[in-house]
């Protein structure tokens, strides 16, 4: 017979580059396939701790990032208007010499007037040590619009928070509940989690509006009314406490729970928590029956006692949270019609984790001791897990829900536990162990101190003498004083405004600002593109940083192009964000697997020698020579403090040291051999009770994660947040304005509250919720120019509630117009039954304005692809005050994309989708018909 031969096993590859992959946040280990020296194939890599070989469609479709046509390809230089897209291609030498002609004299004479801004670049301990060495204040980055609220609320109650600080116990977990969690985030652990747990016969709850993704695998699905997943979380925390379903022992050993409450009404220490001479705070003891140390071997905490003293009784945090929750205002009968859940419902669901967590505890033999000294044979279990992302916190009162979700999780037992919630190292740290944010400025030298950080009162608030805001963004001010991680939302409105002063360099990399990644999308562009009386821009000059040709790029008038992320190295870092898993501390690089075959550099190597022909401090040696050749050799040589750098794995001369250790010239050699990341496992008997557990404390403080132990209670009573409502109370030195006091009584509780949203948002008028998330498939902006993931969402319709659908006529198929208090869009839309019956919603990030990534001009992410921040405004509605009011969580400032109130009604349908802004020129063209290329022979 004549059989063709058929190859069944060809050969993929000449080579196996490992590196880590970069298409969204979760870090996996990938095998990049190398054939003729390019890029051939991307796997996951099973050895790796964080995804062990899974890979999804973007981590993939990575290979179809570094082919795309919409790379910038050399420095741009503006020569026509902002936002014409006029540009004239320049060398390196030239680019670096205008932005130092710059810089310069803005660091000579006022650093402030630099903003440097970036977006989601996973290199922030590198890119906030170059904003400090130049001096200016006015440095941070994406999480002020996406996440500070989860990330602050969680240091400052349990000292740590979700995803990058946490995870659940997979292996013990038998009840997971998820709050608003979309799929791209995590999602390869999540998914592996999810499975592993559901093979076990435990079950999933996922709250939110919208039921896509994991909520579409869920046992049970919440569709909660949008903004009042703190309401629910308070009614629940209502029943168990009635019900007594409350684990007493974890809350008097581990949290502030029996803490004793100064009561002296009238008092500048009134409402603090009592401490001794040392600031140790006081419990009750039940042994001796006085005051004493919460930290004290063999204290045994009570949380029912008070203590009698000048006359006046305190009471412990405890009693505070009893006559708090137990009041009926959170009874499930009174929270139902706003949270859109029965009350009968909420009670099933309180029972159902107080059932798992107590009826279905279990016990692990490991012996542990804890920071009292007390010896313990066993661990208990509770195995009920929560998990929680932007959908709770992107709302002006998501960090007040955040902490109220922390404090389901504590009265439950539920952290640090086995079948619970555990710590990420470099987590936990209280919020007393990170630094406080820095803002003085002097000129021709480096600012006094990181900018971010963890305020304890308003003597840490980044004001100026005057008391006006020392920062551009307004970030750690009486307006919004626990803003951790700042607001990069309000940078250009502020500089155009001149709020609280004007600039002379904006500076941003990765950051969309003139489309997805703003609020207020057209007034952004007007704001980057208007000029003054005297036809200056109001913003002078604008450097921008980015591999693609996206919307930003118009509206700069010097542009740094990047490389992609196998053309670089990058560094995930235990000082940043690293890829640590409950069990060990980890981290991992990226390295040039490919060499560009453009003209660019990556942005963290051009800040090293941009930084040295600045002359900034951390960048040049003694003698002025630069004095870290690129980013790589940053990594390897730069130490934090003695012994501690930027990676963990591999220190010391012979790299056998982990955490701490001296430089090694060979480390990143070392990574690359070990697959491009580093693990140090735990030991046993130190992997839960992480912030009690002495030898995990131990071996913490070894790795160089701390300097000393850092044992601490778990803060269900806030004091920082005390310390400013005493301030709005009159007292102290640092005094709010007075039109912000009402607002620190009402929001700044110490114990989480919720507060509806829906007066500011004119909600009589726009009686529908609107909102987006992102898709499993893409990651920010960047998965819509790739030809791969095009094709999962290349155009994203609006999708609408059943009962809308009907009230308006809609079939699938019409358009709408949606208004809001700011603006209006029509769109296209289908019906979409899993859905809140009054929120409408689509996928963020897909629609596209023509003429940017490469695409083609009538491309459907630019012609039926929408955006719904036309819709959204960075302000609020004015108030009649002349004051200018953020859109934002009043406590942290973080962006509250999530209250936006619309109007729906069916319109005819328009040639495309509405607004269409005018196409801009893309300095890159547009890329061919046919994306094709071969790869090997």
């Amino acid at each position: 017979m004549n059989q063709p031969k058929i190859d069944l096993s060809p050969k993929v590859s000449d080579e196996v580059r490992k590196t880590t992959c970069y298409m969204c946040a979760c870090r996996c280990g990938i095998n990049v396939h190398m054939k003729d020296g390019k890029v051939a194939y991307i796997e996951g890599n099973k050895d790796h701790p964080v995804n062990q070989g899974v890979l999804c469609a973007k981590g993939s479709a990575g290979i179809m990032q570094v082919n795309a046509p919409s790379r910038l390809r050399k420095p741009l230089k503006r020569v026509g208007e902002r936002g014409a897209g006029d540009f004239q291609e320049i060398e390196w030498d030239e680019a670096l010499q205008i932005a130092t002609d710059w810089l310069a004299p803005v660091r000579r004479d006022n650093p402030e007037k630099l903003a440097f801004f970036t977006g989601r670049d996973q290199s922030q301990s590198f890119t906030s040590f170059w904003a400090q060495n130049f001096g200016t204040c006015n440095y941070a980055a994406h999480g002020g619009f996406c996440s500070v609220n989860m990330a602050a609320a969680g240091i400052y109650t349990i000292g740590g928070a979700f995803w990058e600080f946490g995870q659940p116990d997979w292996d013990h977990t038998k009840l997971f509940m998820l709050f608003g969690v979309a799929e791209d985030h995590d999602s390869n652990p999540i998914k592996m989690g999810i499975g592993k747990i559901k093979k076990r016969g435990a079950r999933v709850i996922g709250v939110n509006p919208i039921r896509t993704g994991y909520n579409a695998v869920a046992d049970d699905w919440v569709g909660i009314t949008p903004g009042t997943d703190g309401l629910f979380i308070l009614s629940m925390i209502h029943c168990l406490m009635k019900a007594g379903r409350m684990d007493l022992h974890y809350l008097a050993q581990y949290t502030n729970a029996p803490v004793l409450v100064i009561n002296n009404p009238g008092a500048a220490d009134h409402g603090l928590l009592m401490r001794d001479a040392n600031g140790k705070e006081l419990v009750m003891d039940r042994a001796t029956g006085k005051p004493t140390p919460f930290d004290q071997p063999g204290v045994k905490p009570d949380l029912a006692a008070t203590y009698e003293a000048n006359g006046q009784t305190h009471r412990p945090v405890f009693h505070q949270m009893a006559e708090m929750y137990l009041d009926e205002q959170y009874a499930p009968e009174n929270v139902a019609d706003r949270c859109g859940i029965s009350a009968g419902r909420i009670r099933t669901i309180a029972a159902e984790l107080a059932r798992v967590a107590f009826d279905e505890a279990f016990e692990l033999d490991h012996a542990w001791t804890d920071f009292r000294g007390e010896k313990h044979d066993k661990m208990i279990g509770r195995p009920v897990s929560f998990h929680s992302m932007r959908g709770i916190s992107a709302h002006a009162n998501g960090f007040q829900t955040c902490r109220a979700l922390h404090t389901l999780q504590i009265i439950l037992g539920t952290v640090e536990v086995p079948g619970g919630f555990r710590f990420k190292p470099p987590y936990p740290k209280p919020a007393t162990a990170h630094p406080k944010p820095h803002c003085k400025v002097t000129a021709d030298a480096p600012l006094d101190g990181p900018h971010l950080g963890f305020v304890h009162g308003p003597e840490d608030l980044a004001l100026k003498d005057d008391g006006t805001p020392a920062r551009i963004d307004k970030a750690f001010t009486w307006e919004n004083p626990m803003s951790s991680h700042g607001l990069m939302h309000m940078v250009i409105s502020n500089a155009y405004a001149g709020d609280p002063y004007k600039i002379d360099v904006l500076f941003m990399y990765m950051a969309n600002m003139s489309w997805n990644s703003s609020m207020n999308t057209r007034g952004v562009i007007d704001m980057l593109t208007d000029k003054d009386e005297n036809g200056d821009y109001v913003i002078p000059k604008i450097i921008y940083s980015d591999a693609y040709s996206s919307e930003m790029v118009a509206y700069a008038d010097l542009i740094l192009p990047d490389t992609t992320y196998l053309e670089r190295h990058d560094c995930i870092s235990l000082l940043d964000r690293p890829i640590c898993e409950a069990d060990a501390a980890a981290d991992a690089i990226r390295w040039p697997v490919i060499e560009p075959d453009r003209d660019v550099i990556g942005f963290q190597s051009m800040l090293c020698t941009l930084g040295a022909k600045l002359g900034l401090p951390g960048f040049v040696n003694d003698d002025g020579s630069q004095k870290y050749e690129d980013y790589a050799d940053y990594i390897v040589n730069h130490e934090r403090k003695p012994g501690i750098g930027p990676l963990a794995g591999f220190r010391g001369l012979d790299g056998e040291k982990s955490g701490r250790g001296e430089v090694n010239q060979s480390q990143l050699e070392l990574y690359i051999e070990n697959g491009g990341f580093f693990v140090e496992h735990i030991p046993a008997g130190a992997q839960y009770y992480k912030p009690w557990n002495a030898a995990y404390q131990d071996w913490a403080v070894g790795m160089g994660l701390y300097d000393s132990p850092q044992h601490y209670l778990f803060s269900l009573y806030s004091e920082p947040m005390r310390k400013f409502q005493l301030a709005a109370e009159g007292h102290g030195e640092r005094q709010p304005p007075d039109h912000l006091r009402a607002q620190y009584a009402e929001k700044m509780s110490p114990l989480p509250i919720w507060y509806s949203c829906e007066a500011e948002n004119k909600a009589d008028a726009f009686p529908v919720t609107a909102l987006t998330q992102r898709p499993m498939a893409m990651y920010h902006s960047w998965g819509s120019q790739n030809a791969w993931l095009r094709q999962l969402h290349g155009h994203n319709p609006l999708y609408v509630p059943t009962k809308l659908m009907r009230e308006n006529g809609l079939s699938d198929g019409d358009w709408a117009k949606v208004t809001s208090p700011h603006g209006e869009i029509t769109v296209p839309v289908l019906e979409m039954a899993a859905l809140n019956e009054n929120t409408i919603w689509t996928w963020n990030a897909i629609g596209k304005r023509k003429g940017a990534w490469a695409l083609e001009e009538n491309a459907p992410e630019a012609t039926r692809g929408f955006l719904l921040n036309h819709l959204i405004h960075e302000l609020l509605p004015p108030k009649g005050d002349g004051l200018r009011w953020a859109n934002s969580d009043p406590i942290t400032g973080q962006a509250a994309w999530f209250d936006l109130k619309v109007r729906i009604e069916k319109a005819d349908a328009p040639v495309e989708a509405q607004p269409a802004l005018d196409p801009i020129k893309s300095p890159v063209g547009t890329g061919p018909k046919d994306l094709t290329w071969k790869v090997g022979k």
